[in-house]
């Protein structure tokens, strides 16, 4: 996808604008009224559209729940999850997976528009390990949902911090032109991470009563912060793989560190509901 133009002038902050900016372009949610986007560094708030994408999943899950068969129920969230970034990161990870598959033509292939045997794989596996983490994490999955959104879309600035871009002038070499380096890039995401531990803790404390609250907020959080891990492994693994990165690979990035997060929290629930009865 080509860098959008920036629109006019605004007296609007210059990071609001790149947070309506993200908005635009990372989802296919209506564009707000006020102010006037910018696209110069959008991708630090890309964590921040990908919690509400997966929070509206979640809103979807909660919903459905009872209401369509599980199955229904899952395959009706996947769908929503597709349509509502409009396919772009599934679009990057399956050119990915045709790249990694041809060798030295590895940027012909990802540049092709047609989809090989690798990325048609690439797609139904993400599917199915997405399937089978949701139907695991069950009444767990509206809560999953938001934070494995949110860590797919750091894996990217990982990615951008580690490795150079492999298409000089590329479509999404944008992101690199006003890039502050990592530690700022992850400012915006550190504050929503910290208002998601403190909306779980509060939670928590409303339900379980202020005296014992505590042991469930930490089986709450736990499985949310898991998916750091994949954010952090994918992005090198990949840049390693391919000798940098692409914004189709950025895309790849975000679909699969948020299917290993999604896992990797339903693992952790499961582990916890079989543990040991007090």
């Amino acid at each position: 996808m080509s860098q959008p133009p920036d629109a006019t002038p605004s007296a609007a902050p210059a990071w609001l604008r790149d947070l309506a900016g993200a908005w635009i372009f990372y989802s296919v949610l209506p564009a707000w009224p006020w102010p006037e986007p910018r696209f110069r560094r959008i991708a630090r708030f890309a964590p921040w559209v990908g919690a509400v994408l997966g929070g509206l999943q979640g809103l979807l899950w909660w919903g459905l729940e009872g209401r369509v068969p599980p199955l229904a129920q899952v395959a009706l969230v996947l769908v929503a999850g597709l349509l509502l970034t409009g396919g772009l990161h599934m679009d990057g990870a399956m050119d990915t997976a045709d790249g990694l598959a041809a060798g030295e033509r590895l940027l012909e292939a990802m540049d092709d528009s047609r989809v090989g045997a690798s990325g048609a794989l690439a797609l139904a596996v993400l599917l199915l390990l997405r399937t089978a983490a949701l139907a695991t994490l069950a009444t767990a999955a509206p809560l999953a949902l938001p934070w494995a959104a949110l860590w797919g879309r750091v894996a990217p600035l990982v990615a951008m911090a580690r490795f150079p871009y492999l298409r000089p002038g590329g479509t999404a070499a944008f992101h690199r032109e006003h890039w502050a380096g990592l530690a700022r890039e992850l400012r915006p995401t550190a504050l929503l991470v910290l208002v998601l531990v403190l909306v779980v803790v509060v939670i928590d404390m409303a339900v379980a009563g202020w005296v014992v609250a505590g042991s469930g907020a930490s089986k709450a959080v736990l499985p949310g912060l898991a998916g750091l891990l994949p954010a952090l492994v994918v992005p090198l693994w990949l840049g390693r793989r391919l000798g940098g990165h692409s914004g189709d690979s950025y895309g790849a990035c975000v679909e699969w560190s948020e299917a290993l997060a999604l896992l990797l929290s339903a693992a952790l629930s499961l582990g916890g509901a079989a543990g040991p009865a007090s």
